[in-house]
């Protein structure tokens, strides 16, 4: 069995004004969805980013990989690394942390690996969880993301969510995540208002949600003496609070007094960074994404890491679609150290996908597929549509800070802001 064609389609699709400490999302989101065909019906599936520095690489590598065993993932991973040596596309949006070479590779890697495996799933009858070392969950619990947002893109209508700038927004829009998806656990997207303001909305979301776990992601927005008052200011509150200054070393002095873990996807992101941010003690928990560790092998090499340090593990997520949902939920499903439910950006898509039927979050989590592979099938025609809109949209980068300025001249992505 080996690989035919490589198909690497971009994508586009709705996306709210969601606020972060480096603007505002752009009214499209963009992905890439890759196909490997081996002929015999049998394609695997994969899903990345769609901006247009990523496309061109994912685009250089794809010819490489025809005639390749899709079981032969070493040699995935020798021909990508080789055809790209020194290459490196960095994020505009700056919200995943630092780039090079090396994180460039792996996010090339990711989805090639991901569709290796569902089709390596197809082939033998298998889900991928079986393939990562088995299920040991049958359910993988996800996290209500919050968001400050505007009530709707400038000069459009308002979005079925309304605005959410202030803690009974951000309450509102949690009650209603919790009521429709049955979410365990909130985390809120901070960096936006103030630090005072935010710890504000945190207050209220304890008194809405007394048992609910609690998390505050400002991406990076804080000095380090900011972060240590509002780690102080949360005791209690948060069961974690993630990447909230810069840099290893930053991350490592709020670590020493911070009453609860820090967690990051900002500071720890690729495997250079695992020894100086688990040797200073920066983090306590690693959000593993698995679209820019290299896929779903190496995302289950970084929680044993994780293990033996002493670190504990979720997943970050990005605006995504169904491919990559069913990718975290068959590495959720194998990954014993996986303590924290995970992100998800699903129920901002409301209902927007390239496969035939989603997952549903049920009670706050995703039931493990149980068909061969991904256990998800791709809609052509959905596909086809939302490749038309990636044509029709203009967005070839996402750039939040360019498109917050349209409206706010004055806004500055700086980091720390506060």
């Amino acid at each position: 069995m080996r690989i035919r064609t490589v198909t690497v389609t971009p994508v586009a699709f709705p996306d709210p004004a969601l606020l972060n400490s480096a603007g505002v999302h752009q009214p499209w989101a963009l992905r890439a969805i890759v196909q490997l065909d081996c002929g015999d019906g049998l394609t695997g599936l994969g899903e990345t980013y769609g901006d247009a520095a990523h496309l061109a690489l994912l685009r250089t590598v794809a010819p490489l990989l025809v005639g390749l065993d899709p079981f032969h993932t070493n040699e995935l991973t020798r021909r990508i690394t080789e055809a790209l040596g020194a290459a490196d596309a960095p994020d505009r949006h700056g919200l995943t942390g630092g780039t090079g070479p090396e994180k460039t590779a792996l996010k090339v890697l990711s989805p090639f690996e991901v569709a290796c495996l569902d089709l390596q799933g197809r082939i033998t009858g298998r889900p991928v969880a079986d393939l990562l070392g088995g299920r040991v969950r049958d359910e993988v619990p996800y996290s209500a993301y919050l968001f400050y947002k505007w009530a709707g893109h400038p000069g459009a209508a308002e979005d079925d969510w309304g605005p959410a700038l202030d803690p009974d927004g951000i309450v509102a829009q949690a009650r209603r995540m919790v009521d429709r998806y049955g979410f365990g656990s909130l985390k809120l997207k901070g960096g936006v208002f103030p630090p005072e303001l935010e710890i504000e909305a945190i207050r209220a979301l304890r008194a809405a949600f007394p048992e609910h776990p609690l998390r505050l992601d400002p991406n990076a927005a804080w000095t380090v003496d900011t972060s240590r008052a509002v780690a102080a200011g949360t005791e209690g509150l948060l069961e974690y609070l993630e990447d909230p200054t810069p840099g290893i070393p930053g991350m490592a002095e709020v670590a020493r007094d911070a009453p609860m873990p820090l967690a990051t996807n900002m500071c720890v992101v690729a495997p250079a960074d695992l020894a100086p941010g688990f040797g200073a003690g920066a983090v306590g928990v690693v959000l593993a994404d698995h679209h820019y560790w290299g896929g779903l092998r190496r995302s289950a090499e970084l929680a044993a890491i994780c293990r033996t340090w002493g670190v504990g593990v979720s997943m970050h997520s990005n605006s995504h679609l169904g491919i990559s949902l069913a990718a975290m939920t068959h590495l959720g499903a194998a990954l014993p150290e996986l303590s924290y439910a995970a992100d998800t950006h699903t129920p901002w898509q409301l209902g927007t996908d390239v496969v035939a039927e989603p997952l549903p979050i049920v009670d706050g989590a995703v039931r493990v597929p149980e068909g061969p592979g991904l256990g998800v099938e791709l809609d052509p025609d959905a596909l086809a549509r939302l490749h038309e809109d990636y044509l029709r949209c203009g967005i070839r980068e996402r750039d939040d800070t360019a498109y917050r300025q349209q409206f706010e001249p004055d806004f500055r992505r700086r980091r720390p802001r506060w």
